[in-house]
Parts: C-alpha cells; structure tokens; sequence
C-alpha cells in the first residue's frame, strides 16, 4: 500500500472512511483533555474529515496533513473557503479561516513545524497504516511532537485474518508498543461497534471495537 493506493480512492470517490458528522466519541472525550481554546491541533492523514471542522468550532487552530490534494481542496470548498498556497519542504500549505492543511507527507514533518501543536488527533491515521508504516510513524510524526502535548487517539480492533486493511486492526498491547516510549497512554473508552459496521459483517468479521486513547507527549 502506498500514495497511489490513496489517490486512486479520492479520485475514484471510493471514501467509505468518510463520516457524514463528527466522531460522537470526539465530542464526548476532547472536552476533558482541558487544550487552550485557541491551542493548535495536529490531524495526521486528516482527508476532509469534519472532525477538523469540529475542533475549530471549539476555537482550535488546526494543522492537517494529507496526501490527497483532492481530498484538501473538497474541504475548503465545502466551507465556502478559499484558501492561500505555499511550499514548503513539508509540502504545499493551503491556509484558510482556522485551518492550515499540508498535501505531504506525515512521516516527513519535522519538529520545528510541529512545535506550535499543544493537541494531537489521531482519528484515521494510526489504523489506516500497516505495521511497518505504523512504526515509522510512531519514530516520526509522533515522536516529533512538543512535550506536553496532549490528545485523543482512535483505534479499532478485530481478528486481522477476517479481513485485509486499511482500516487496519491495531490492539492496545500494539498501541503501548508503539507510543510508550515517548507517550503516557490511557484506555478512556471502548464501544463495540459490530452492529454499526455492515461492511465489516458482510466481509465475516465476527467482533469490531472501537479504543479511545487519551495521550500526552512525555518531556
């Protein structure tokens, strides 16, 4: 799996991935984590997620990262937004109202472009990648955040050989080995989520959960 898996799901309009509202979990845990109202939050492989439209409805200054440029620029539209562009090395920076999403790379963001982000939300990205990416991932984007910082990370979890990812199956002793090193990580809820997911039923899947983990950078 690579960029090109993710292009051709943009451009083909096969985003099943995509929800119609923000994330009911989101809503119930952000509020605990106590960010700044105008704090920045990082939203790695953020899509045109309406989560991201829903943290800035809570003051948040939002820093996405994306490889589908389709997928940034459908956002904006659909805010009625049009936003200024500029390259960096990080990639191109589209920049409206609340909102700075990249079309790059997020193992290759680097800590000085990270250093504002007092939050983190990891909703899709962590689960959409294999386990080799998934490493790299963690020794990247996540290892690069400012101490102190703190957020929500959504998982799923089910038996991996009942169906191939992305979404991927990433379990709780797979979450602590990824992040622990640098990251205090805390289990605030699981919901079973079976009943809700026909596509995973119909692919023979016999259990799904969904994990959300609160987190905070060590340092």
């Amino acid at each position: 799996m690579d960029a090109a898996f993710w292009h051709e799901r943009w451009g083909s309009g096969r985003i099943g991935f995509h929800q119609d509202r923000p994330l009911p979990l989101l809503c119930k845990h952000w509020p605990a984590l106590a960010l700044a109202s105008d704090a920045r939050v990082f939203v790695p492989l953020c899509g045109k997620s309406l989560d991201m439209a829903w943290l800035a409805e809570q003051g948040h200054r939002v820093l996405g990262v994306e490889l589908s440029e389709l997928a940034i620029r459908q956002f904006f539209d659909e805010r009625g937004l049009v936003p200024t562009c500029h390259d960096t090395a990080a990639g191109t920076h589209f920049v409206a109202g609340p909102f700075e999403l990249i079309r790059g790379n997020a193992f290759a963001l680097d800590a000085a472009l990270l250093a504002g982000c007092a939050g983190i939300y990891d909703r899709a990205a962590l689960i959409a990648l294999p386990p080799a990416l998934r490493a790299t991932y963690a020794a990247t984007a996540w290892h690069r955040m400012p101490a102190g910082c703190r957020g929500l990370l959504v998982t799923l979890a089910y038996p991996q050989h009942q169906k191939s990812g992305p979404p991927f199956s990433v379990d709780g002793e797979q979450v602590h080995a990824l992040l622990d090193r640098d990251w205090r990580v805390d289990l605030l809820d699981t919901c079973d989520i079976l009943e809700h997911e026909p596509g995973f039923v119909a692919d023979g899947v016999t259990a799904l959960s969904t994990g959300v983990w609160r987190v905070q950078r060590r340092g």
